[in-house]
């Protein structure tokens, strides 16, 4: 069995655990603490040499760092990775969105307004980093709009990577003060990702601490 090394409230460790749920890919977590110190850990820095989770160690010790890659490897040879070329060229599109502008003003809302509680809303960066997710945020309900109600961020008959990368710190981003109510076509996606089967919560049984559109009672695994 593959093991996936994480934190416990990692959003990019949580594209991996949803991908592998999807997929019913069996995976062993490994669960580690930052505030123990596990990341500068010799042993675990032999695993990733940039000291950063998840890390996917596959079963013969061979390990794989960063979300993107490792959902790549997962989903190939499966409907995640779409066969077209030009489809493959929409996914990595979204994905580099999702990594480029998407990601780190949702994350840094989150590790310091909900996580850390050591910022104001009202101090200037998290004013900045508001507008930069409410943008990206903007541009990805937009994409929804011009996909319709049953296509997906980069494809149309079946959700790809960029679904799943694209979900977790969506789905997050009312722990950074955005109001995902506002946007008409976010909600929908989110719930269409959650009955799914096989979707994996952040926190398993915990659906107080999920944000989930709806209860996943019976879902998880």
């Amino acid at each position: 069995m593959m093991k996936l090394y994480d934190t416990q409230r990692s959003g990019n460790a949580w594209k991996i655990r949803l991908l592998a749920g999807l997929l019913n890919i069996p995976l062993e977590r490994v669960t580690l603490s930052i505030k123990r110190g596990d990341l500068d850990d010799p042993e675990f820095l032999k695993r990733s040499p940039l000291g950063m989770v998840p890390i996917l160690e596959l079963k013969d010790g061979c390990t794989i760092g960063e979300s993107i890659a490792i959902l790549q490897f997962l989903a190939l040879g499966t409907p995640w990775w779409p066969v077209a070329a030009l489809d493959q060229a929409y996914v990595l599109m979204w994905l580099s969105f999702e990594q480029s502008q998407h990601m780190h003003p949702l994350a840094q809302l989150r590790l310091h307004l909900s996580l850390r509680r050591d910022r104001g809303a009202g101090d200037e960066d998290m004013v900045r980093f508001k507008a930069e997710a409410e943008h990206a945020l903007h541009l990805l309900d937009e994409q929804l709009a011009r996909q319709g109600r049953s296509g997906w961020i980069a494809t149309q008959t079946h959700p790809s990577i960029a679904d799943v990368a694209l979900y977790p710190y969506t789905r997050l981003a009312s722990m950074g003060g955005i109001d995902l109510e506002t946007f008409q076509n976010l909600p929908p996606w989110l719930a269409r990702i959650e009955s799914l089967p096989g979707y994996q919560p952040l926190f398993s049984g915990r659906y107080d601490l999920n944000f989930a559109t709806i209860e996943m009672a019976g879902k998880t695994k």
